[in-house]
């Protein structure tokens, strides 16, 4: 009987110095998406443009790393923000931590050099090595053309400075570990003929992250049968968000509007008369930031509905756009 529990010692405390093992190796080698490249990023007017366009009107970067006004519908940015950071992603939402957007104008990163800039929106990976949360969708930006990635970093150079230290993030255990092993190294894909629409609107929606918000998730993965099908469900103060099902489906998708009703729907937040309404308790809110996409240009939201067409549809009823928190009296 001693014998047994000699050996049982003996295989516990094997499998103890290897969950050990593991976790620092996990804790103190990962990310490992190699050094931020030497870059010098040329900030001609045409390149700031770009980015500019990019970075407020499809990968919206601008908008979580500014402050947002909910008190008004879809959140619009507050005026003098752009770039300060301090948005805030924590248990209330679902989120594994407290995750703080981070300074992005030369307040912030004025001391980054553009190859760590560039990692970090490509891999997750900040200047000290540390992993971000991907609620800033860099999986997604890891395929941005490198073009693309440069065009932003010239823009970020432009941006006034605004004196803001946002709060370090903190995740939770396990994700701790784990938030170490999400970072890849970049992929970015070529950058589509403009005069390929299907191509360009794929390229659109794969940086845009579209398919990460308009899909179900499943412990935090996205469900690939389910991608673009809508009903992933977010946290907001005065309720619970559910995203719409963007796949050709007839009946339960956008398969029966029209390309012209498509973009309509976007630059509709763009017009010089548009004013964003009062949201009160338990009104219908959407973090959809319809003024941002509302920028975009009309033959960009065209190859984006023409490559949302060219998905398969899936039937998904999203029974509840929004459901208010009401509160218990």
């Amino acid at each position: 009987m001693k014998t047994i529990f000699k050996w049982i010692g003996i295989v516990v405390g094997i499998l103890l110095v290897g969950l050990v093992g593991l976790l620092t190796y996990v804790k103190f080698a990962l990310p490992n998406v190699g050094d931020a490249p030497t870059l010098q990023v040329a900030r001609t007017p045409e390149r700031i443009e770009r980015g500019k366009y990019l970075a407020n009107h499809v990968t919206v970067c601008i908008d979580c790393h500014s402050a947002r006004d909910y008190s008004l519908f879809s959140g619009p940015i507050v005026p003098g923000s752009h770039g300060k950071g301090g948005e805030l992603f924590n248990q209330s939402q679902g989120f594994p931590g407290s995750f703080t957007a981070k300074n992005i104008t030369p307040f912030g990163i004025g001391n980054w050099t553009d190859g760590e800039i560039y990692r970090a929106i490509t891999t997750g990976v900040s200047r000290d090595g540390h992993a971000f949360f991907p609620v800033m969708p860099y999986p997604y930006y890891g395929k941005m053309n490198d073009d693309d990635v440069q065009s932003i970093i010239a823009y970020l150079r432009t941006l006034p400075p605004v004196e803001n230290k946002p709060a370090e993030s903190k995740a939770d255990f396990p994700f701790n570990f784990i938030i170490n092993t999400i970072p890849k190294k970049a992929e970015p894909m070529p950058k589509p003929d403009p005069n390929d629409e299907l191509a360009t609107g794929k390229y659109l929606v794969t940086i845009a992250g579209c398919i990460e918000c308009h899909t179900q998730v499943k412990q935090g993965q996205i469900i690939p049968e389910k991608a673009f099908s809508g009903g992933r469900d977010f946290k907001l103060a005065s309720g619970t968000l559910y995203s719409s099902n963007i796949t050709p489906d007839k009946e339960t998708g956008i398969g029966n509007w029209t390309k012209e009703a498509f973009i309509a729907r976007f630059k509709s937040y763009a017009d010089s008369s548009y004013t964003a309404h009062k949201v009160g308790p338990n009104e219908f809110q959407t973090i959809m930031p319809w003024t941002m996409y509302g920028g975009m240009k009309d033959q960009d939201l065209s190859a984006i509905y023409t490559y949302l067409m060219s998905l398969q549809p899936v039937q998904n009823k999203v029974a509840e756009k929004f459901k208010p928190e009401v509160a218990i009296r």
